[in-house]
């Protein structure tokens, strides 16, 4: 991953923890029912998780109580605008931004001396079915401060109240209470450590719940697309729900999807035509075999990229150029069905969110596109880093630079 790290694509936006921020986290982690790092410094994203400690648990998603209960760490203001590299949900990044938008103030006077736990509350304290996901309607976020810095501001406050009164001043017993809590806690008066809860309304969502749903609700009827077979063959033996379920491999969900206007496919788009070549020449990097030029030189130099198309089997071919196929036929004014030509996972690939869609809901479909069929490399950076991550392991050194290279050109455009 090295060579991620140096371009700055490998979670370049972490935060370091060390030193006191290391001993408030773990506060916080006792105090949301987990345990202890015993890391001295690690990294930490936009909803405090860190990757080290995910590591060292064992456990991506450490800062959740079962898949009903995920949570989150603020340890300090720096963590505003980060990004939130594992989200549970795909909200959770519109969470982190509700919060600090509500509450930055507050949380830049807590976190001088203390952290604050967050529980992301749906009022679902344990999934038991994968349908229970639709009773995702409203996530109260409530806020826990790691030293309890809340109570001891009542507490102190009450000290000083019951000091004022009658001839307590004299009370050498009250003297000490209040520099008891004056030395642990400082002159609390003044201190504004109350963070009121924020309710935020969920629509169409992704949860990592059952290996993976999305939700999408926008509709008559809410549509479930299961990433998980074990947790779809479980759901559709419910028929008490109005809904409409699809494995993520069924090969009629593209055509449902785009029945109900949430998807479309328009090759006359610049971004499709730029998606295209992408694909195009990804496709072509999955066929080659034997290679006497470095992959990026391949895949970028149009002469080279005619050599070694023609080295491949026909079918292979066929597949990689069946949209240029298509078009070519349709330009002369032969009529051809998409179907008949374009390599249906090629044809997959190239669809997008429809344009009446609101920006939230086209972040969760180009999600759910890259899942379905991950040909775009950049698109499956942007919208599913771990599978990206994940497959970047398995590809040669010189692939991986066209990669890097294709992802920082996209990104200065």
């Amino acid at each position: 991953m090295q060579k991620l790290k140096e371009a700055d694509l490998y979670k370049g936006e972490l935060i370091s923890i060390s030193g006191k921020l290391v001993e408030r986290y773990n506060k916080c982690l006792v105090k949301l029912g987990f345990t202890e790092t015993k890391l001295t410094s690690f990294f930490i994203d936009g909803i405090g998780w860190s990757p080290e400690v995910a590591e060292e648990k064992g456990e991506t998603h450490y800062l959740n109580n079962g898949e009903a209960n995920p949570h989150c760490i603020i340890i300090t203001p720096l963590q505003k605008g980060l990004p939130v590299y594992n989200p549970y949900h795909s909200f959770d990044r519109e969470l982190m931004k509700m919060v600090f938008k509500t509450h930055q103030h507050n949380i830049e006077n807590i976190t001088r001396d203390s952290a604050i736990c967050v529980d992301f509350d749906q009022k679902i304290d344990v999934f038991y079915e994968p349908l229970d996901v639709l009773k995702y309607k409203d996530v109260i976020v409530r806020f826990h401060l790691a030293d309890d810095l809340d109570q001891a501001r009542k507490d102190q406050l009450a000290l000083i109240e019951a000091f004022n009164k009658d001839n307590n001043f004299i009370d050498e017993d009250l003297h000490q209470k209040l520099l008891d809590s004056a030395n642990q806690y400082g002159d609390l008066r003044e201190r504004v450590v109350e963070l009121k809860n924020i309710v935020y309304n969920v629509e169409s969502f992704h949860t990592e719940a059952f290996g993976g749903i999305f939700v999408i609700k926008s509709f008559l009827s809410p549509i479930l697309v299961f990433q998980d077979i074990d947790a779809y063959k479980e759901a559709i033996k419910d028929t008490s729900n109005d809904v409409l379920m699809y494995h993520i491999a069924h090969d009629e969900l593209i055509d449902k999807l785009r029945s109900h206007l949430i998807i479309e496919f328009d090759m006359n788009s610049k971004i499709t035509q730029k998606r295209h070549e992408r694909i195009k020449k990804f496709l072509l990097s999955e066929e080659l075999e034997e290679k006497n030029h470095p992959v990026d030189k391949i895949l970028d130099d149009p002469v080279l990229f005619k050599s070694y198309l023609n080295r491949i089997d026909l079918n292979a071919r066929k597949k990689v150029m069946s949209i240029d196929r298509y078009l070519e036929k349709k330009e002369s004014g032969t009529f051809v069905k998409i179907e008949d030509i374009v390599d249906e996972e090629v044809y997959v690939a190239l669809h997008n969110p429809h344009s009446s869609l609101k920006p939230n809901e086209q972040d969760l479909i180009w999600k759910l596109l890259v899942s379905i069929s991950a040909k775009d490399v950049l698109f499956l950076y942007w919208y599913d880093k771990e599978e990206f991550y994940k497959q970047y392991k398995t590809w040669d050194d010189d692939m991986r630079d066209w990669v890097i290279k294709t992802i920082q050109g996209a990104l200065k455009n």
